[in-house]
Order: structure tokens, then C-alpha cells, then sequence
């Protein structure tokens, strides 16, 4: 079982050119074979399903975790994909005409993006293109639109379900293996993560996709528009909602630098304490919304040092008595509770300093596994500060090993040295 998850987790280095080259590949055999000798089929619905596609790229967002999405294109696209028939006549277009569409929509609906100099990222537009290609192939390349067209009730309903399951596994297998490439971290790790964010934003859009379908089948085009209001109602809602995220973030970073400007923490700790958190965070597998507190919390682990009588030597914790660290631990929670909204981070923040279980206690005691991250890279930064020498690096990992028994968790302790030297490995 080891051995089939390092091949795994290797596996994921390639995934970007992998996923790119075999959307490219789609493509070209889509477009070759539509644009071959006979009937393009229906038009008229081309057209339509096309242009509510390509609007949906031209108002792509980026999701929670950094994942650019076109939720109303995608949702479109598995419309056409799941739309059997129309008031008055069968859709009967194939699979590879489904492709064909969506490439063209995915081009026309970027094109004003790539004008402006925002040109969207490539495996985003060729995981999306093999999520709905994989979907065609299910439903459309098999035939099953064809047996499924009289159906009506449950079972039409558990086709439909079906199909949108498959095309969320695909798009979640894709997904992580250009993540796992791009973040380093291992592709099983990944994949969860991924898995868990389908289940929100992913299975709404392919019900929408599914619903867009059905209502076509009485509604015939008119669906479109009738769906199109509220899923771009709540698009602008989730931007605001993002803007806000945004700047909660830079006020964040903004703040960890008082320490540093002060003097009180060296140059670039709260970075690289955040970086490197994130990295371990992502490999045990930690959801985008632990993420995303465990980098606020890791961005402010020492801004309670701003209410110490005495400065620490280089703000160096891991050298501070126990009582201290967990004096400046409370210090930063409570700083971060005044705001009234980060009330998991401070939680975070008030047991970073707590040792992983207690001498003669036994067993383990309840902290978060964002502090305990925390608590591991903030002390091997503390080690190892600015220096990129490898025997500094292999001094402070040993330090944290001998620290295992009660101060340091294991788990992240052993994830702490795999991201280390994968770093080290790629030159960062």
C-alpha cells in the first residue's frame, strides 16, 4: 500500500503537462471530426448551449483553495451534455460534438480576457474540457441518451445522477493531479481535499447542469436565460464574498509584519512560517477551509510578543521557557479575538505553544492539528531562520525528533521533513 501511494504522490509532478496534453489531444480530434463531410447536428442548439457557455467563461471566478472556475459555463456544458430532447424533436448531437462546442465557447469566451492581459490558466480550461469530454463519452458515446430518451421518474433521475458523479470523480482526479504538481504535495493528500470541495461548488453545478437539461426538455431554449439570472446573481454575491476573504488576508499579512518591523521577530519568519505550514497542511490533507485559518493563525503565531516587558533574543520562541511560550500563545489569541471574527484562529493561536501530549499523562491531548503544525515549523524556522544550508536544515529536523515523545507530533514532524526535502529538492 506504501508503494502504490509514493508512485502516487510522485505522480502528481507530471499532471499539468499530462492533463494539458490530453485536453490538446481532445480537442484536436473533436474539432477534426465536426468539422469532417456531413450534418453539424441541430445548430440551432450549438448555438445557444455555445453562447451560454462562453458567457460563463467570460465571468469565470477563482474559488476557495485558488481554483479558477466557470461554474455557469460548466453548468452549461453538462446541460448540453445530459439534453435529450426538445419541444417537437430528439437531441440526438454526439459526444465529440459536445467537445467541438465547448472548445469554441472556451475560445470566444476567453478572448477578452487574453486582450486584457488576464489569460486564464491552461489546466484550468483543460481539466474543465476533459471533465465534460468524460461525461459525453459516459452518456452520449455509450448511447445511453438514446435508451434513457422515453424514460421518465426515478429512473432517468438515477441516470442523470450518475453521470454527474462520474464527471465530479473525473474532474476531482484531474484537479489533483495538477495541484499535487503545482503545491508539491503528495497526490493522495490532494485528492481529498479535492474530493471534499466537489462536494460543495461541484455538485451544484452539475444539478444545475442536470436541471438545465430537464427544464430544456419542456422549456426548450428558453431554460437558458431562466437559469442564467440566478446563477449569475449568486456569481456576483460569491465575488463580493471573495473581495471580502481578500482583504481580510492582506489586513492579515499586514499585521504579522509589526513583529518584524519592530524588531521583535526576524526578517520574513511569518512568511516562511506560513509557507511552509500551508505545505504540510496540504499534505495531511487538511480541507480549504482549515487551510485558510491555519494561514491566518500561522501569519499572527507571534504577534503576542508585542506585549512582553522584555523582547525575545531574534524572537526566537523555541529558546523562550514554556510558560513564556504559552504566555505570548494567549497574548496573540487574545489580540486576534478582539476582532470578533476569527474566533477559530484564535483557538489555533492559544494552544500553538501546547506539547503534543504531557510527560507522565499519557495519551494525547486535544489540540488542533493546525496548532501542532504551527508549533513543529515555528520551531525549526527558529533553528534555522535565513540560513539555506543543508546541515542547519537536518540539525533542526533532528532537534524536532528528539522532541517527539511529548513535544512535537510525530505526524507532522515526519510531514514537516518530507516537504523539507522535497523543497530542498526543487531548489526552494
Amino acid at each position: 500500500m506504501t508503494s502504490i501511494r509514493r508512485r502516487l504522490d510522485d505522480a502528481g509532478t507530471m499532471g499539468f503537462l499530462v492533463v494539458v496534453a490530453s485536453a490538446t489531444l481532445l480537442a484536436n480530434i473533436a474539432v477534426v471530426d465536426t468539422a469532417s463531410p456531413g450534418p453539424f447536428v441541430d445548430p440551432r442548439l450549438a448555438l445557444a448551449f455555445g453562447a451560454f457557455m462562453a458567457f460563463g467563461e467570460l465571468v469565470r471566478i477563482t474559488l476557495p483553495g485558488g481554483r479558477d472556475a466557470a461554474p455557469i459555463g460548466t453548468a452549461g456544458a453538462l446541460g448540453y451534455v445530459l439534453l435529450t430532447r426538445v419541444p417537437g424533436d430528439v437531441a440526438d448531437h454526439s459526444a465529440l460534438q459536445v467537445v467541438t462546442v465547448v472548445v469554441v465557447a472556451m475560445l470566444v469566451g476567453m478572448a477578452p480576457h487574453i486582450a486584457v492581459g488576464r489569460a486564464p490558466a491552461l489546466d484550468s480550461l483543460a481539466r474543465r474540457l476533459l471533465s465534460v469530454g468524460a461525461a459525453a463519452a459516459i452518456f452520449r458515446g455509450s448511447g445511453l441518451d438514446e435508451r434513457v430518451n422515453q424514460w421518465r421518474g426515478p429512473g432517468l433521475a438515477m441516470v442523470l445522477v450518475g453521470v454527474v458523479l462520474a464527471t465530479l470523480v473525473v474532474d476531482a482526479v484531474l484537479a489533483a493531479a495538477v495541484r499535487a504538481g503545482a503545491d508539491g504535495a503528495p497526490f493522495s493528500a490532494v485528492l481529498r481535499n479535492e474530493v471534499r470541495a466537489q462536494i460543495g461548488i461541484g455538485s451544484a453545478i452539475g444539478a444545475t447542469g442536470a436541471l438545465i437539461a430537464l427544464a430544456a426538455t419542456i422549456m426548450n431554449l428558453w431554460a437558458l436565460p431562466v437559469f442564467v439570472v440566478p446563477l449569475l446573481l449568486t456569481q456576483f454575491a460569491f465575488r463580493r464574498y471573495a473581495a471580502i476573504r481578500q482583504s481580510t488576508r492582506q489586513t492579515i499579512r499586514a499585521l504579522s509584519k509589526v513583529t518584524e518591523l519592530g524588531g521583535l521577530t526576524e526578517a520574513g519568519h511569518s512568511d516562511r512560517v506560513t509557507s511552509l505550514s500551508l505545505a504540510v497542511g496540504k499534505e495531511l490533507g487538511m480541507s480549504d477551509a482549515e487551510l485558510l485559518d491555519l494561514e491566518y493563525a500561522a501569519q499572527m503565531h507571534d504577534i503576542g510578543q508585542l506585549s512582553l516587558p522584555e523582547p525575545i533574543l531574534a524572537g526566537a520562541t523555541v529558546f523562550a521557557a514554556p510558560t513564556e511560550q504559552r504566555n505570548i500563545a494567549m497574548l496573540s489569541a487574545e489580540i486576534i479575538k478582539q476582532t470578533g471574527a476569527l474566533d477559530g484562529v484564535a483557538a489555533i493561536l492559544a494552544q500553538q505553544a501546547e506539547p503534543y501530549r504531557r510527560a507522565h499523562e499519557g495519551g494525547r491531548l486535544d489540540v488542533p492539528l493546525a496548532a501542532r503544525i504551527i508549533k513543529a515549523v515555528n520551531a525549526y524556522d527558529d533553528l534555522v531562520g535565513n540560513s539555506y544550508q543543508p546541515g542547519a536544515r537536518l540539525d533542526a529536523l533532528e532537534r524536532l525528533r528528539l522532541g517527539m515523545a511529548y513535544e512535537y507530533d510525530p505526524m507532522v514532524v515526519d510531514s514537516l521533513s518530507k516537504t523539507v526535502e522535497r523543497t530542498a529538492r526543487l531548489g526552494l
